[in-house]
């Protein structure tokens, strides 16, 4: 398509026919290269060779559609001729398209529908250093096609870092080309704010922070020339920030992913006044920024996150990686020697992650599980992707689908799962499109649906969004709208799902729609929607007018404090998070329902049953109608079965413990014999231990008429446990743990079992008289404990061994005692002396 010779001078030139060798001699290569090298816009310009199409797969559309209007202009064309892009809703190629830039989930669409990619010489997978989940999907699936079906089929994959080794192995070993990229030095000043920062919390930056990221962004802009970078982790940091920065001697251009090209373009061409550029991760790597000699890093990215106990998928803003700072900052450093303001401390750098976590390991795993299934992998055992996904993440993912009716039992794709991967969205989006469409109308499930796909919403009244993005003149949304319309009108493959159109839905007079007979304004139309996505967050007020809610996944949430929809009793909860370690959810979008519509929309979750277990502290025996966790209905059961009934006692037990039961004196002092036979002979005879008796609850204890937890206080546990001693040694417990043991006196003293290994015996010293040994339990097996006691019942001495005592022992005993107890007898030799409970007679 273009010489070398033509090609401006990048450090990426020099090495273009290495790479060119490497896919001509291997067929897969990997290429590394700094940012700002050329490698996104040279190395397909010098590809572009022969009759093939290459085509490049960015991990954002921002990034596609930036790189192939830089390729055009190389050329000296418009973006459509030779060079061209495809991204989600907007495409512009034409038949003369050599190179194509596409993001890699449409890549990903591609394959699925034409694995062989006909017409397609080479496949550019740019920034796999940054591991997102559609890119690690198109390497397997690409690896998967070069090796059954195109082994002509040349892949390259590209990465920011020098960190290739696992890229190389997953492709079989591919040759790895480095591109060196000579950086001017770049000075380190670390500048984290002066008080305390609150940690983000999902969506949530502390204003603390983004204030001082503002003054940093001043100071830079006075201590240094050239234009300033500033990256933030989202549009909502990037808006406050460029606020702040009102009145500065620069212009101030915000660049995301939600703008116009237009206005993208404007922060990638070069400008006769100084700038800030206020940017996401996108410019990291996927695009350079000209005339940039200073970076202010907040220290903040932004990443999907699934909390899967839960159920809340989610962005959440975590602080950068080592090596994403590293590349933030050789930004600075690409045309002159720069400077790089990072707002936090040289401490905090090391205590950060070496590199950024792998999407799949954290992410919602449900798209990925659907491209599995539809790949015709669904668990992804056979395909070599570079990390494999967590077992319980996509079993979970796995089940969502079925739920939906996207896989069947066995994993396999269904007409469903086809027709919702067509939709181009989350499954559940997608499933929200398909089958709300009917009940809302086409054009609003779309406007619902587009709203959710791509959160953009300040308030947590999604309602309040939905109306400003209409009366607003938002490019972005407005063709995302028409797209998912546009997909309306097509007749879906699965018979279950009805044929869609606009004569499908009327307005009446008040503009709401007409859907099934029922007429749904607005906001219950948007609810609707939101429950379709996600019926396990639809949710019911704990208390009137509370901020407290239930979703019917089990979830506790919370509207946060000042919002309009406190006390509505039903909400569809659009998103949601949580702080690590706490209980409960915070809502950040919701729309209001009403208990109709929310039953409709979590339908799947309704259900009547008999309950009959342990909750709350005590049997409950009723029967319910319920929306997954929330209860609707009621009654309570007059006549339940005996036998749940007891399952329900037993289950509390359980849950709280033994401690239910009134453990009297005659119960203690049994299971602590029995405790003790136990450990000193083992079986038959039984295991006593909490644990032990929870275990077989249903095979000794005789709950009797018992039906609530004030019953089980009443329960005979002394009798109950005798029926856990097998026949063979029921008779033999007063042989090997008596209760009591004869003295020499003549008493018969209570041992003491509380202590298993060492059974005592307490007995005052004058009783014992005439004993040579200690006694043994357990037929021999363990010897007593003996507490020889003074008059006074103190004890004097312990031991086990007698004979010992009374030969060394018992002298200073006597020498101590007699003339404190004068009345009672000391004789010299008290293995001959007479044994006594009284005293001498008075003389």
């Amino acid at each position: 398509m273009i010489t070398d010779g033509a090609l401006p001078d990048l450090p990426i030139r020099p090495v273009l026919p290495r790479v060119r060798s490497a896919l001509a001699g291997a067929g897969a290569a990997v290429l590394v290269a700094p940012p700002g090298t050329g490698k996104t816009t040279l190395v397909p310009l010098a590809l572009a060779e022969g009759t093939g199409r290459v085509v490049v797969a960015e991990p954002r559309r921002l990034a596609a559609r930036a790189a192939a209007r830089r390729m055009a202009s190389l050329l000296g064309e418009r973006v459509g001729d030779r060079v061209g892009y495809t991204v989600r809703g907007d495409k512009q190629t034409s038949r003369r398209t050599q190179v194509e830039v596409v993001t890699t989930g449409v890549l990903v669409r591609r394959l699925q529908r034409d694995p062989e990619l006909a017409g397609t010489a080479a496949v550019i997978l740019d920034e796999c250093h940054e591991r997102h989940l559609d890119t690690d999907l198109a390497l397997a699936f690409l690896i998967e096609v070069r090796a059954a079906l195109r082994p002509d089929l040349a892949v390259l994959a590209t990465s920011a870092t020098a960190d290739a080794e696992r890229l190389s192995e997953v492709l079989g070993d591919a040759p790895v080309v480095a591109a060196e990229s000579p950086l001017f030095p770049v000075e380190v000043r670390w500048t984290p704010p002066a008080g305390p920062i609150t940690p983000p919390l999902g969506l949530r930056v502390d204003p603390k922070l983004l204030d001082h990221v503002a003054a940093t962004t001043r100071r830079a802009l006075a201590e240094s020339p050239g234009d300033v970078l500033v990256f933030l982790p989202g549009a909502r940091e990037i808006d406050r920030v460029a606020g702040q920065l009102a009145g500065v001697e620069a212009d101030v251009i915000p660049l995301h992913g939600r703008q116009p090209g237009a206005v993208q373009d404007a922060a990638l061409r070069p400008a006769p006044r100084r700038r800030v550029v206020l940017a996401t991760a996108v410019a990291e790597s996927s695009l350079t920024v000209p005339g940039v000699r200073v970076v202010v890093d907040a220290g903040l990215s932004r990443v999907p996150r699934m909390d899967h106990a839960r159920g809340l998928g989610t962005l959440a803003t975590v602080p950068v990686s080592r090596a994403a700072a590293t590349q933030r900052a050789g930004r600075a450093g690409r045309e002159a020697p720069g400077r790089v303001y990072r707002c936090w401390s040289e401490a905090q750098h090391d205590r950060l992650p070496a590199q950024p976590e792998p999407e799949i390991a954290a992410a919602d795993l449900t798209g990925f599980a659907l491209d599995l299934a539809l790949w015709g992998h669904p668990d992804g055992s056979g395909l070599a992707l570079p990390d494999p996904p967590p077992a319980g993440a996509l079993q979970s993912a796995t089940a969502t689908l079925h739920d939906l009716g996207a896989v069947d039992e066995t994993g396999r794709i269904t007409a469903r799962g086809r027709a919702l991967a067509d939709a181009g969205l989350h499954p559940r989006l997608a499933r929200a499109l398909l089958d709300g469409a009917p009940l809302v109308g086409p054009r609003r499930a779309a406007e619902i649906v587009a709203l959710l796909d791509d959160d953009r919403t300040t308030t947590d009244d999604l309602v309040a969004a939905w109306r400003r993005a209409r009366g607003a003149t938002d490019p972005t949304w407005r063709n995302e709208v028409r797209r998912l319309t546009a997909a309306l009108t097509r007749n879906p493959a699965d018979e279950t799902i009805p044929d869609i159109t606009d004569a499908a839905a009327q307005i009446d007079g008040h503009g709401a729609q007409v859907a099934g007979g029922r007429r749904l304004p607005d906001d219950l139309a948007a609810g609707l929607v939101v429950g379709l996505a996600y019926p396990e967050r639809v949710a019911r007020v704990r208390e009137a007018g509370g901020r407290a809610y239930l979703m019917a996944g089990g979830t506790a949430a919370e509207l946060t404090p000042g919002t309009g929809l406190a006390g509505v009793a039903w909400l569809a909860v659009a998103a949601a998070d949580r702080a690590a370690g706490a209980r409960t959810a915070r809502i950040r979008s919701a729309a209001p329902l009403d208990e109709a519509t929310a039953v409709e929309a979590a339908g799947t979750l309704a259900a009547e049953a008999v309950e009959i277990g342990w909750a709350n502290g005590d049997v409950v025996a009723r029967k319910v109608r319920r929306l997954g966790a929330i209860v609707l209905v009621e009654r309570r059961l007059t006549d339940p079965d005996p036998a749940l009934i007891r399952a329900a006692l037993i289950e509390g037990l359980h849950s709280e413990g033994l401690g239910l039961l009134t453990w009297s004196r005659t119960a203690t002092e049994l299971r602590e014999r029995l405790a003790f036979a136990h450990a000193a002979i083992g079986d038959p005879w039984p295991d006593v231990s909490d644990e032990a008796l929870l275990a077989r609850a249903g095979d000794w204890l005789d709950l009797g008429p018992a039906r609530r937890r004030a019953d089980l206080a009443k329960v005979d546990v002394a009798t109950s446990l005798r029926r856990l001693l097998p026949w063979s040694v029921a008779g033999r417990l007063d042989d090997v743990a008596p209760e009591r043991l004869p003295v020499p006196s003549g008493s018969r003293v209570r041992v003491d079992y509380s202590d298993v290994e060492s059974p005592v015996l307490a007995v005052k010293v004058q009783e014992a008289f005439g004993w040579k040994d200690a006694p043994r339990l357990a037929d021999g097996r363990v010897s007593v404990l003996l507490h020889l006691l003074s008059p006074a019942g103190r004890p004097v001495a312990v031991t086990r061994d007698l004979a010992s005592f009374w030969q060394q022992g018992y002298p200073q005993v006597r020498a101590e005692l007699r003339g404190r107890y004068p009345r009672h007898p000391w004789p010299e030799d008290p293995t001959t002396a007479e044994p006594t409970r009284r005293t001498k007679p008075r003389s």
